[in-house]
């Protein structure tokens, strides 16, 4: 039986490991594609948003076969769940847009400065206290992060500037998300923060949708393919549920661990599937720079979640970023 649960856990670590990596490939192809020909990553991440809302209601409201954590107040909601929206929302729209402009493989090393943003932002919100240790770790994520964009071969500084806006806002989100669950004691598994952030998420998408792309989409030819775009919004549904596998049968480490492995197969991958792509040894040098920090990063997080008695399974907020905005994260 054992053995059973140990098969079934890893089961559910790659299936996260293949729909994470494999969403990035898809947005991508979507986005950039001649074929496709849909460049359009408000109107994508649009229908991700949807997508996501109306199943996560049929699962928990009609078929009953998820749970809806309790707890959500109306004050709750307007506080803390609508700046995780919009934040989710801008996250999602930014890091798809720079696959217009740069390389997924360097898109992902970009994203290692993560950590670094988050940190930054919760000692402002002062959720986090400047130490050190903390200052080492975050010096060496940014040096190894520069090497890598030093290494870049075709750089694209309005594509670098839209990743770097959507890191900023995942870290915010994860900031409104600490503050939700540190000061308003709300833990929600990542269904429930699906559940009630992705019709936010939606809303705050189709307010700029109508401005930016609507009109070009009404006046420039594109394919509209309900089978791939289904497809796509499905994947991206199918990602969100494979992390509350992984997090209700391992732990915060695990999780983090999948991440690291994830983006190292996002960017050798890419460098064979995509023409854009080019790696260079500056590039991969810069990168295992940044993951080693990265890694000192979760590992100083575990250690303080671990002092702190909280158990790995209620801190989806920290832990887990929902969607890669690839996608991202993760």
């Amino acid at each position: 039986m054992a053995d059973r649960n140990g098969l079934l856990t890893y089961a559910y670590i790659l299936l996260y490991i293949a729909l994470s990596s494999g969403q990035i490939f898809f947005n991508k192809w979507v986005l950039s594609s001649k074929e496709i020909n849909f460049p359009y990553p408000l109107g994508l991440t649009l229908l991700h948003m949807v997508f996501s809302s109306v199943l996560c209601f049929i699962l928990t409201k009609v078929f009953k076969v998820m749970k809806v954590e309790d707890g959500m107040t109306v004050e709750i909601y307007t506080t803390s769940v609508v700046p995780i929206g919009a934040m989710f929302a801008m996250t999602l729209w930014l890091g798809n847009t720079a696959y217009l402009y740069i390389s997924v493989a360097f898109a992902q090393m970009l994203k290692a400065i993560m950590p670094v943003a988050v940190f930054v932002l919760g000692v402002a919100a002062g959720l986090e206290v400047m130490s050190c240790r903390m200052l080492l770790i975050m010096s060496v994520i940014s040096i190894g992060v520069l090497v890598a964009s030093y290494g870049e071969i075709n750089i694209s500084w309005i594509g670098v500037v839209y990743q770097m806006g959507g890191v900023v806002g995942e870290a915010l989100r994860l900031i409104f998300m600490e503050i939700l669950v540190k000061r308003k004691g709300l833990k929600l598994n990542p269904i429930s923060v699906m559940y009630y952030v992705s019709p936010c998420s939606a809303l705050c998408l189709f307010i700029p949708w109508i401005f930016l792309e609507k009109p070009r989409m009404e006046t420039h030819s594109w394919n509209f393919q309900p089978l791939v775009l289904t497809l796509n919004s499905l994947c991206t549904f199918a990602l969100n549920l494979s992390v509350f596998l992984v997090i209700s049968h391992t732990s915060a480490l695990t999780i983090r661990v999948a991440g690291v492995v994830k983006d190292w197969i996002v960017v050798l991958l890419s460098a064979l599937l995509f023409a854009d792509t080019k790696l260079t040894v500056i590039n991969l040098f810069g990168y295992c720079i940044a993951i080693a920090g990265v890694a000192a990063y979760n590992n100083h997080k575990l250690k303080k979640e671990a002092s702190q008695g909280s158990p790995d399974k209620s801190q989806p907020a920290e832990s887990i970023p929902l969607t890669d905005s690839s996608t991202s994260n993760s």
